[in-house]
């Protein structure tokens, strides 16, 4: 078999010449400091935003709906444009009609620990609030949106697709549609189980840089980050926070009374407090990969929506052939071809 050998130059120019053929949005990046983000954890309760205006914003007076974007762990908004081109399918889906012209909110949740995990929290601050609240009151306030919940929709990727089916089911009057891609911690299971290694490994760490350099400790990350919103302890340092298995001389042993906290702020465990929420959503859809890395994320998924279908709640569930970012910002992925044109199909547009 021959191959083609093609620069690295004419690549990225070609890529260029693509997108060009496109009327293209524009990105602004903005801030807003909420009250509501004002913590004791030494978290900046101002926060980025990055908004995407479609093309002909400025030269127009329409109003738009709005899709709120939840990044994911280790993730910013800031790098929902640069890596993932979020910008670039937005201006493709818009001229080949996958989706009619709409703003696309990405709050910055990237924290000290990074990932805020879309939840309130005592130490971190009341992320969940902030997005559900203050982020949108401000958009409305300042950019030509319909301030209206039927033309409001929330998604997220991994630990932001978690996150808008908690918007979905906390903020039920303020996002009428959800779309989850590959959501991440719905349950308490598989790596965050009681055979997850994190836990293993976790008090052989003893500071914030051991975490947060690279992948290596990707999971006691995780465990840290979930705690500061689930469970945080002050009086427990390193950390501050408490997790529901410690390991500890060779042995693993259950904190019944965290694990009970963390179920109860996990998307699965919050269902029965919110069916009547969940009722109120006009879609709500989640996937996942086949070949997911993330042993849980399956297993959740198909746990959440079957809880979903025995309580006759609509929604979408489906999974495809692919792994937890490989089908995603791609010309044949999931953002393009499935979430945006989902928007379009179950949020009101103007006539």
């Amino acid at each position: 078999m021959k191959y083609l050998k093609v620069s690295l130059p004419f690549l990225l120019f070609l890529t260029v010449q693509l997108h060009a053929q496109y009327p293209q949005g524009t990105v602004v990046y903005d801030h807003l400091y909420s009250e509501l983000l004002e913590n004791t954890g030494g978290e900046d309760p101002i926060r980025r935003i990055t908004v995407y205006l479609p093309p002909g914003y400025e030269d127009s007076n329409e109003r738009y709906p709005v899709i709120y974007y939840l990044h994911g762990f280790t993730w910013d908004d800031s790098l929902t444009m640069r890596a993932d081109h979020l910008d670039h399918l937005l201006d493709n889906a818009i001229a080949t009609g996958k989706i009619s012209p709409v703003i696309v909110v990405a709050p910055d949740q990237y924290t000290l620990y990074r990932g805020s995990f879309y939840t309130n929290s005592s130490l971190t601050g009341k992320w969940a609030d902030f997005t559900g609240t203050d982020l949108v009151d401000f958009i409305d306030a300042k950019y030509r949106t319909i301030k209206d919940p039927q033309s409001r929709g929330v998604a997220g990727h991994s630990m932001g697709g978690q996150g808008a089916i908690k918007m979905g089911m906390l903020f039920p009057e303020v996002f009428s549609v959800v779309y989850a891609l590959s959501p991440a911690v719905l349950d308490v299971e598989k790596e965050l189980g009681y055979y997850g290694a994190g836990y293993r490994r976790l008090p052989e760490i003893q500071s914030r840089e051991e975490l947060i350099t690279g992948w290596e400790e990707f999971y006691p990350n995780v465990i840290v980050a979930m705690a500061r919103a689930y469970s945080p302890n002050p009086n427990n340092p390193p950390f501050y926070i408490d997790v529901p298995y410690v390991f500890e001389n060779g042995k693993m042993t259950v904190n019944h009374e965290v694990l009970e906290i963390w179920k109860q702020n996990s998307v699965i465990g919050m269902v029965d407090d919110h069916v009547r929420d969940l009722e109120k959503l006009t879609a709500l859809k989640l996937d996942w990969g086949r070949n997911e890395e993330n042993l849980h994320i399956p297993t959740t998924c198909r746990e959440f929506s079957l809880m979903l279908e025995e309580l006759g709640i609509e929604h979408y569930a489906e999974e495809y052939i692919g792994d937890h970012v490989d089908k995603l910002w791609t010309q044949d992925g999931r953002a393009l071809n499935d979430m945006l044109p989902f928007f379009n199909l179950h949020l009101q547009f103007p006539e």
